[in-house]
């Protein structure tokens, strides 16, 4: 049904944002199922996929697409970073470095909390530098942000 806007994405080279994981409101959480998003990926690889919300509670299938897809990105909104389960964490610093982008979720979670926390997890200068913004300036194709600082 969104293959029509998935080609459309592709024509005009930008990515694809879309949730992933269960909902708290009372409609069905399997379409955030993220192992749907490894038949996009396969019939798109030109186009930019990323999970928004880790993917919780199905993290490990959110991590595996964004470990098997070069196109397949994470992004951490909607979950405070003392939060982020431990496999986040060790894709995050491991071979996600360049896969997960930092996300909030405003108002409830606010910039300034998000990223104190991420100060607090002690990821290293290059890993947070990548996580609070240069992954995102990537895949977003930010230009004119040569000098990334978050906070």
């Amino acid at each position: 049904m969104y293959y029509p806007l998935f080609i459309k994405c592709c024509e005009l080279d930008i990515p694809v944002v879309t949730q992933v994981g269960h909902v708290a409101s009372l409609l069905r959480s399997d379409p955030g199922r993220p192992i749907y998003i490894d038949d996009v990926a396969l019939d798109f690889p030109e186009l930019t996929i990323v999970g928004g919300h880790i993917g919780w509670p199905w993290t490990d299938e959110m991590i595996a697409l964004a470990w098997k897809h070069p196109n397949v990105d994470i992004d951490s909104s909607a979950h405070a970073p003392p939060r982020f389960e431990p496999q986040f964490l060790q894709f995050l610093k491991g071979p996600g470095r360049d896969k997960c982008l930092f996300g909030t979720d405003y108002p409830l979670l606010t910039f300034e909390r998000c990223v104190a926390g991420v100060r607090e997890l002690d990821l290293g200068d290059e890993v947070e530098r990548k996580f609070l913004g240069e992954n995102a300036v990537k895949v977003y194709r930010i230009t004119g942000s040569e000098d990334v600082h978050a906070g």
